[in-house]
C-alpha cells in the first residue's frame, strides 16, 4: 500500500479516474472533459493537501488542511482497499474531517458510513446543481 503526496505528474492519471467515474453514472448532467479536468486538477491541486495511493495514480483524495474538509475523492477499482488507505492517510494526526457527496451516490455513502462518518445536513445543493450530503468523521 503506498499513499504518497501528489505531484503535478499525477495529474493526467488523476484526471483520467474522474473521467471514467462520470462516465460510469447517469445521474451526473454535462460535466468536464479529461482535458479540462487535467486543467481544474493542476490548478487546484498546490492549494490543498493531496494524497494519492500507488504509482502510478489508482486513487486521489483533496483536502482543505484549515478547514479538514475533502474536496475530491475518486480512486480507480473501489472496493480494493485504496480508498480506505487514502481516508486513513486524511485521518491521521486529525480530530475530525469534514466531505460533501452527492445524494444520488450511495455507494459512496455505504463506504463512507463503514469509515465512521455520520450524516449532517441534507440537501445542500453543490456547485453542480445536485444535492449533497453534508458527513462528518471525528475521531
Amino acid at each position: 500500500m503506498i499513499v504518497r503526496p501528489v505531484t503535478q505528474e499525477d495529474v493526467p492519471a488523476c484526471a483520467a479516474i474522474v473521467r471514467r467515474w462520470l462516465d460510469s453514472i447517469d445521474w451526473m448532467p454535462a460535466s468536464p472533459s479529461e482535458a479540462e479536468l487535467r486543467g481544474y486538477l493542476a490548478e487546484g491541486f498546490p492549494n490543498r493537501e493531496v494524497w494519492v495511493y500507488g504509482t502510478p495514480a489508482e486513487g486521489y483524495l483533496s483536502l482543505d488542511p484549515e478547514r479538514c474538509h475533502i474536496s475530491g475523492f475518486y480512486v480507480a477499482e473501489p472496493g480494493r482497499g485504496r480508498g480506505r488507505a487514502l481516508l486513513d492517510r486524511a485521518k491521521s494526526g486529525r480530530t475530525r474531517l469534514s466531505l460533501n457527496s452527492h445524494e444520488a451516490n450511495e455507494q459512496a455513502h455505504r463506504f463512507y458510513a463503514r469509515e465512521g462518518f455520520v450524516e449532517v445536513a441534507r440537501g445542500l445543493e453543490g456547485n453542480d446543481g445536485i444535492p449533497e450530503i453534508r458527513m462528518e468523521w471525528r475521531a
